[in-house]
């Protein structure tokens, strides 16, 4: 089948950890034709169809370094024509994305299979869309009111304090009891009043790790990806330092996943990785969910497998 993966530029893919290398990888070994491009490459004129205008299929050339694929042809390609096309576009979810999803739809119009779905990346933003399910989540709360989010902390003392269209850990403080520095923070998130932060009780089981849970076609990866804070930090993000540490599901992890993923699945959402604390869902990562690598690497188990398995079943549907 032809794959055509929308993504960040090819060269800066760190091969050693990145899920999309992973996907790719697996596909190609199985016989796929995998293409790329990136979200530029999206066009749609009047009276034609949403084409890539720049779609290179490419091959593994066994480096570990920016030269890692080989490009073997290059053509305008229009998404239908693809049997997949996979946005796989890091975040941050901007404005770009927000219209890439759109020409996207467009192309699932004309008879493109997207995965995930357009509609449903929109749908999610991933802070967001814990609220939907509370009896998974702890103490949250969504306001741009200052005074609330004091009141907020009056009430749980210890708190997390983050921007809605955050990644990667940034922009995340913790406040504790004595309040210190808490309107200078609400100031910084807020900017004043105009924008909507995201306030959470903080969990103290954090230094356990955030772990990352995968949900595939509607179903839990056996393993997930603790990543653990080190030193002084209380994020666990790898981006942010985190250790990456591959263990098997909890009782509560396997509840929370299996809860969440018929419903999720249902909505157009092939992959969706899971941020879950203690007992707590964080966050649901809907746009290009990672820590494939990872677990595989420490487990054997082949994520990468399970995703173009379904993958394959979803297309054959």
């Amino acid at each position: 089948m032809d794959l055509l993966f929308v993504a960040d530029p090819l060269v800066t893919f760190k091969t050693y950890k990145d899920t999309t290398f992973a996907m790719m990888r697996e596909a190609l070994g199985r016989g796929h034709k995998v293409w790329a491009c990136e979200q530029a490459d999206l066009v749609w004129r009047r009276g034609s169809r949403v084409v890539a205008r720049s779609a290179r299929a490419i091959t593994l050339t066994g480096s570990s370094g920016k030269d890692w694929f080989e490009v073997v042809a290059e053509r305008e390609m229009a998404l239908a024509d693809a049997h997949a096309v996979l946005m796989r576009k890091d975040p941050p979810f901007d404005s770009e994305f927000f219209y890439a999803t759109h020409l996207l739809q467009q192309a699932e119009r004309e008879g493109a299979r997207v995965f995930n779905r357009p509609a449903a990346l929109r749908e999610h933003p991933e802070k967001l869309s814990i609220l939907e399910f509370p009896d998974l989540i702890g103490a949250t709360l969504v306001t741009r009111d200052a005074q609330a989010v004091r009141a907020f902390h009056d009430e749980h003392r210890d708190v997390i304090l983050k921007p809605l269209d955050g990644m990667g850990g940034m922009g995340i403080f913790r406040v504790g009891p004595d309040g210190l520095n808490l309107g200078s923070i609400i100031e910084t998130l807020n900017a004043h009043g105009t924008r909507t932060l995201m306030v959470q009780r903080y969990l103290p089981e954090i230094v356990k790790g955030d772990k990352r849970v995968l949900l595939i076609g509607g179903k839990p990866v056996p393993y997930c990806l603790a990543r653990i804070p080190q030193g002084s930090e209380i994020r666990g993000n790898l981006a942010a330092g985190g250790k990456g540490v591959a263990q098997e599901l909890s009782a509560r992890d396997r509840e929370i996943a299996e809860t969440l993923a018929p419903v999720l699945a249902a909505r157009g959402l092939l992959l969706v990785g899971l941020d879950v604390i203690g007992d707590c869902l964080t966050e649901i990562n809907v746009t290009s969910p990672t820590g494939f690598q990872e677990i595989t690497n420490q487990t054997g188990c082949n994520v990468a497998g399970l995703f173009v398995d379904a993958l394959e079943a979803a297309l054959a549907a």
